[in-house]
């Protein structure tokens, strides 16, 4: 049976990645609805190979700009606009599958709209449970979704886990999950160092294609960090049963480790594809246009223990995690806006886990009884963040 896909960000590396699995298997899936924030040219293509039924810009210029072009080449392609649209697609009774590849916080509301709506979420969005995460696994339980893991990293700790995990590992004979991390780009460069360090060099992840955001987040490890908020949620446990693992070859993509003393680990080429297509088939397998991993070109695996003084946003990160409540959500806002701040070249890269901290140690941090109230906490976190990165960037000048 052909199965219906909704791409929420389809002109991103996580949508490209997508397409790409999903044109190889044409008479499996059916691609009913795509969106992007701005990207119009990119977005314009897609529509024309793939023909969908909706695309949605999240900027209006662009939807209008969008729409023109779909006029002129007479496609039957319906345009949207907007977070409305977003939702409208995420929900859409004629399609089955949603891959969540928005970034940020932005990805949250369609993401949530389609547990709601009992979709099969291939889940690429790990703010999604960073920022709400009890109210997010309580819609998908309700609604009888699917939710599968997009990350290399959460894709081969489901691959690697026993069935009936979600009612504990302590229940399934699982003593912790090894969440692999590369270490990024700076990962032995000297920590004195660190302060010049430009958007281009963060950026430049020696292992994988990734947006910018993504990059900057991986060259200071908080994307490690919100990975172990994500995974204590999508595998029911506490921080403390996940231990992070430096792993520069990134080819061990995570481990499990049992009570007997058995670890079950995935590897493979660092491809997003590949969890990519273990999630659109599930429980099936199909072809993913990734290579075989040629373990005589490998050689060598490394491992050693992360160095909090070098990557203090991990530290921050795993504090979220034990404060739990909205704390993960004022550290994901935080981070944005510093992030943010640091490719505009407005504050240093060591300036980054400094802004995230002053930002939890200033923010009132409410039980996360409802989306109101995480959304009120992200906005009060952002506004907090950016006055910060205002008295830094004037230090820094």
């Amino acid at each position: 049976m052909v199965k219906r896909l909704t791409i929420l960000g389809s002109t991103g590396s996580i949508g490209l990645s997508t397409l790409d699995v999903a044109r190889r298997h044409p008479d499996r899936y059916h691609v009913v609805a795509l969106t992007a924030n701005m990207q119009v040219e990119r977005m314009f293509n897609q529509c024309k190979e793939f023909l969908p039924d909706i695309a949605v810009m999240r900027d209006e210029v662009a939807a209008e700009k969008l729409s023109t072009l779909i006029t002129q080449e007479r496609l039957k392609t319906r345009v949207l606009s907007g977070e409305g649209g977003l939702v409208e697609v995420a929900s859409n009774e004629n399609v089955d599958f949603v891959m969540a590849a928005i970034v940020g916080a932005a990805g949250l509301q369609p993401t949530l709209a389609a547990a709601r709506a009992g979709k099969r979420v291939l889940l690429a969005n790990k703010e999604s449970l960073v920022m709400s995460g009890k109210l997010f696994m309580d819609e998908v339980q309700s609604s009888g979704a699917e939710l599968l893991p997009i990350d290399s990293e959460h894709n081969a700790i489901f691959q690697c886990m026993p069935a009936g995990f979600h009612a504990g590992l302590e229940n399934v004979g699982v003593e912790k999950i090894l969440l692999t991390a590369s270490g990024g780009p700076f990962r032995s460069r000297p920590t004195s160092e660190l302060v010049d360090v430009t958007p281009e060099q963060a950026c430049a992840h020696p292992n994988w294609d990734m947006g910018r955001k993504i990059s900057v987040d991986s060259a200071t490890m908080m994307n490690k960090g919100l990975e172990v908020i994500e995974a204590c949620w999508l595998f029911n446990t506490l921080p403390d049963r996940i231990q992070v693992v430096l792993h520069p070859q990134s080819v061990i993509h995570s481990m499990v480790q049992y009570t007997d003393g058995s670890v079950l680990a995935q590897l493979g080429n660092p491809d997003m594809r590949t969890p990519i297509a273990h999630a659109m088939a599930w429980p099936d397998r199909i072809k993913s246009g990734v290579e075989p991993l040629d373990m005589f070109a490998v050689k060598q695996l490394d491992f050693e223990p992360p160095d909090f003084e070098r990557f203090p946003c991990l530290r921050l990160a795993i504090e979220a995690a034990a404060a739990g409540e909205t704390a993960p959500t004022v550290l994901n806002a935080a981070n944005e806006i510093a992030v943010g701040a640091f490719l505009e070249r407005r504050i240093r890269f060591t300036d980054i886990a400094g802004v995230i901290s002053s930002v939890m140690d200033s923010v009132p941090m409410p039980p996360a009884s409802s989306i109101e109230t995480i959304l009120a906490v992200d906005a009060e976190s952002r506004t907090a963040a950016e006055r910060m990165v205002s008295l830094t960037a004037k230090k820094v000048s």
